[in-house]
């Protein structure tokens, strides 16, 4: 097999997971099964958030979807993502108060630091619309995979009533790269950017360095 060939057939394969995954996601007993072992060690050493951010982000956002559930139930539809602590909240409510009261539950929980409240005053949306929303977040990641200038993994993706919201550690350069590629797919009919913009020299030293035998060569 020549090189160009294998290269093809790994980022076919990334592909195929990265879609795998979002559309697997949605399905409690199988979201244990894609997220473990090597898969999940992959993700978590090429994510640009510190260790302890991750843990935090996973706490915010249980802590979050509890919280909620317990003050309003099911009559309200909201999706808790968070990343580096900054809260986006999407999904819907039926009345304005409850909007307010549920970006004042979600700031409350520990080590948020800002919300992002993108709730819909809305009826809640049904499971055809939301399985297009799942799919539609997986052709993008899909997308992210397949571009050559982009890390995917430092992404974020959330889609909600076919508005899709992007979230990441990025420069500017693959911020502009990303929206782009979110733009071009199938079913976006809005990007909304809430990034945490870094410097390209920050990103550099965010890569992991040459070891000092590959310098020396």
């Amino acid at each position: 097999m020549t090189q160009t060939s294998s290269h093809f057939s790994a980022r076919g394969l990334l592909t195929t997971l990265a879609l795998s995954t979002t559309l697997c996601a949605s399905l409690t007993a199988c979201f244990p099964v894609i997220m473990g072992g090597a898969v999940m060690g992959s993700l978590v050493a090429t994510d640009r958030r510190t260790s302890g951010a991750q843990l935090e982000d996973e706490g915010i956002e249980l802590r979050g979807a509890s919280h909620i559930r317990d003050n309003l139930g099911d009559r309200v539809h909201v999706n808790v993502t968070s990343y580096n602590r900054r809260v986006l909240l999407t999904g819907e409510v039926p009345s304005a108060q409850d909007k307010q009261l549920v970006e004042q539950l979600i700031t409350k929980v520990e080590n948020v630091q800002t919300v992002v409240n993108e709730l819909a005053v809305l009826g809640n949306t049904t499971l055809t619309q939301r399985s297009s929303d799942v799919l539609i977040t997986g052709k993008v990641k899909a997308k992210l995979v397949q571009a050559k200038d982009l890390f995917a993994n430092s992404f974020k993706v959330v889609t909600e009533r076919g508005t899709t919201y992007l979230m990441g550690r990025v420069t500017q350069r693959e911020i502009d790269r990303a929206t782009e590629i979110t733009r071009s797919t199938d079913g976006v009919q809005k990007v909304v950017r809430v990034f945490d913009p870094i410097s390209e020299e920050e990103l550099r030293n965010l890569l992991p360095q040459p070891a000092a035998s590959e310098v020396k060569k």
